[in-house]
């Protein structure tokens, strides 16, 4: 063979597998041995099921609350449902939004890949669809070998009571699904996908889910019982625009040339926005004419840009780290002829990126994005 010809050979076969990685299946993510099957849970003794309605007959607020979360929709909600065929209904998905054994109609007895995204799957006889329904529920968090696990002590409860008190700092039960990695040969992510954690880490700010999502209170756990300390079960997120606007603080100020407006992630010790790389927020800058006619505007995206093939490649990353102001300008022309009469200023937020909601077919009915600040700046004569 001669060197020609094994060159010729070698760019095919490269060409060849380039090709392969441009058509393959594509696993964004590693399954870690924590979510890689669903939880196995017993009943305990004292309450009639694992699901969250039975619950809720004593901890009505506490059900309230979780009922209107997005935990409650994590195998309900419209967009989940269509990504979620969209890319092929792999199971390992539902070991997040289904945790529970009795939620998913088939039960994994091994796999046929290293890479655990071909399950070997039977029948369950045991799959509850109602069940299945109430996505992130009760028993998720709070059982544990056949007890109630929960972050206070008492004798009072109808059922077994185990007291961890780690479960205040919000460590064991969201770590499970909010740790998803990315780290494998023909990845080179920054942070890996849905990567809250590993963003909180970057940061070097501690682990503490539940002070935001979980605020506390003081009432009754249950219907009859004292009032006392507990955790609001909200789980409030990017769905939340009130919660959102808590964490951004949008400041503005005129100099000589132009408009300096500073975007702060005040309120999250992750990225804002975290979650899928879809999620991102918008800024728009617009000069406005006397009659309120736009003259000229400027957009900037804080969100992730990442290479999916051949290789997944996080290219950039502008969302707003905790704490770290981020300025953005626009010049100005403050007198004369064609000065604007003022300047419009925009902040969304937006859940799904409009190329996607495209791409899997995705009629949302609620908005997929949402207002996080406004304001209009009257410009005179320059000082």
């Amino acid at each position: 063979m001669t060197k020609k010809t094994a060159w010729l050979i070698l760019s095919a076969l490269i060409v060849l597998f380039l090709l392969w990685r441009l058509l393959r299946p594509m696993n964004i993510f590693v399954v870690d041995e924590r979510f890689e099957r669903p939880m196995q849970v017993e009943t305990p003794r004292g309450i009639a099921s694992l699901s969250a309605k039975d619950c809720g007959t004593c901890h009505r607020e506490i059900y309230r609350e979780w009922a209107g979360s997005m935990h409650a929709r994590a195998w309900t909600e419209p967009y989940f449902q269509v990504d979620f065929k969209y890319d092929g209904s792999l199971q390992i998905c539902l070991n997040c939004h289904t945790p529970l054994v009795n939620q998913q109609q088939d039960l994994v007895l091994g796999f046929r890949d290293r890479d655990k995204f071909d399950p070997i799957l039977i029948p369950n006889p045991e799959f509850d669809a109602s069940l299945r329904d109430e996505g992130v529920t009760c028993a998720v968090c709070h059982i544990r070998n056949g007890r109630i696990v929960g972050p206070f002590p008492t004798d009072r409860a109808p059922h077994p009571v185990e007291h961890d008190p780690n479960m205040s700092q919000g460590i064991k039960p969201c770590l499970k699904c909010h740790v998803v990695a990315g780290k494998r040969w023909d990845t080179f992510y920054t942070i890996p996908p849905c990567g809250t954690v590993a963003e909180i880490e970057a940061g070097k700010q501690t682990i503490d889910c539940v002070s935001c999502h979980m605020p506390p209170v003081v009432r009754p756990a249950a219907e009859g019982m004292p009032a006392r300390k507990g955790r609001q079960h909200l789980f409030h997120g990017g769905h939340e625009p009130e919660r959102v606007k808590e964490s951004l603080q949008v400041d503005h100020r005129l100099e000589d040339d132009g408009l300096v407006v500073t975007l702060t992630n005040v309120g999250a010790a992750h990225y804002l926005p975290t979650g899928t790389p879809d999620r991102h927020l918008t800024l728009e800058l617009k000069l406005l004419g006397p009659g309120g006619e736009v003259l000229k505007e400027k957009a900037y995206a804080m969100k992730r840009y990442i290479l999916w093939r051949p290789f997944i490649v996080d290219l950039r990353d502008t969302r707003l780290p905790y704490q770290q102001p981020r300025e953005f300008r626009l010049p100005l022309i403050r007198s004369g002829p064609g000065a604007p009469a003022a300047v419009d200023v925009t902040v969304r937020y937006h859940l799904l990126d409009e190329a996607r909601r495209k791409k899997i077919g995705y009629n949302n009915v609620e908005p997929i994005a949402y207002f996080l600040y406004h304001a209009r700046i009257p410009l005179g004569p320059q000082q």
